[in-house]
């Protein structure tokens, strides 16, 4: 009968998803770029699992509790030259710096973009000098850094830069650190935004509350796996750059404070993370010690796996099952221009 819709299925019948088509009926170019596909795909994984091998079998069989509350010491003896007592801290000091800074500041970039990006001129500029930070090599800002930190009236950051010599400094190696991770929390943070229901927005302007109010009390709390992924990544990034310490933190052995005051006079001396120590202290450097640098390296690897491990959980979390596991998603939050878009606040 015309009209007349369709009889419902029974209630115990499950819809049956169609089968899979194979490949084989594919056109041979498609078929040759599937399996080239499949083929970068696994070399990389063997690529990743070689170096974590590698690492895993020549630190591991350095490593030792006394290395971690050992400070450096000068010697061509490697069981006298010490432990990386004093590189790990250093690592926390500048991650902790850069981190610091880099959160607030991409945060609040981020919900200017996304939820104001007004007058549309500005906010593409910003947008683009994101994607020119995201892809400057490290080198360059640490040159602009010493540039920056050399000058007089910073010379209270520092420990040379009043006598004429360079700004270097954990607050000044924390502060272009914050470069780096400061497009990593904005991409993140701007993926989340994306994603939330446009209806928050709605309920809460409907309610009468500002955009300002709508984003710290709504969006923000609602958007926090993707703030800590972001943060995570930015984190990881400091950790591992080298060029940045290496100019801009003097690459000591040990940390040397300045002044008597504790913790002002360490943040404005000198000193080393772990890059810098495997850097000094691996074949390529100048230092005597590469069974340490193999040891550093290996904790310094466990901790970016760590990190990744954060990452992917925060990622995840509230996630349907088929939508998990997506980390090719986290490759967009490095770089904020990666998808065009379209300013028509």
């Amino acid at each position: 009968m015309a009209g007349a819709s369709a009889p419902a299925p029974p209630a115990d019948v499950l819809p049956v998803s169609p089968p899979r088509e194979g490949t084989s009926a594919w056109p041979l170019l498609d078929r040759l770029w599937y399996r080239l596909c499949w083929a970068a795909g696994i070399g990389l994984c063997l690529i990743a699992s070689a170096v974590v091998i590698y690492m895993l079998v020549k630190g591991i069989g350095y490593l030792k509790l006394s290395l971690f509350v050992t400070s450096p010491a000068p010697s061509q003896i490697q069981t006298q030259s010490g432990g990386f007592l004093d590189p790990i801290i250093g690592t926390l000091i500048v991650t902790t710096i850069g981190t610091l800074l880099a959160a607030p500041i991409g945060i609040g970039v981020s919900v200017w973009l996304s939820e104001y990006a007004h007058p549309s001129w500005l906010a593409r500029t910003i947008e683009s000098g994101l994607e020119m930070l995201a892809g400057v090599p490290s080198i360059v800002l640490a040159l602009f850094g010493l540039l920056i930190f050399s000058q007089g009236f910073l010379s209270f950051l520092s420990q040379g830069t009043a006598h004429g010599a360079l700004g270097e400094s954990f607050l000044a190696a924390g502060a272009v650190m914050s470069g780096l991770a400061v497009p990593l929390v904005v991409g993140s943070t701007r993926e989340g935004f994306d994603q939330l229901p446009s209806r928050l927005r709605e309920a809460s302007l409907a309610l009468g509350k500002t955009r300002s109010t709508t984003a710290r009390h709504v969006l923000l709390p609602a958007n926090k796996p993707a703030i800590a992924s972001g943060v995570v990544l930015g984190m990881g990034r400091i950790i591992g750059d080298t060029a940045i310490i290496t100019v801009l933190l003097g690459g000591t052995l040990k940390n040397e404070p300045v002044g008597g005051v504790p913790i002002l006079g360490t943040l404005r001396g000198t000193g080393s993370t772990l890059t810098s120590y495997v850097f000094n202290n691996s074949p390529a450097g100048e230092g005597n010690a590469h069974e340490k640098a193999y040891a550093a390296a290996f904790v310094l690897l466990l901790v970016v796996l760590a990190l990744n491990a954060t990452v992917t959980h925060l990622t995840n979390r509230g996630r349907p099952d088929s939508e998990r596991g997506s980390m090719l998603k986290l490759l967009r939050f490095s770089w904020p221009g990666w998808r065009s878009t379209r300013w028509t606040r």
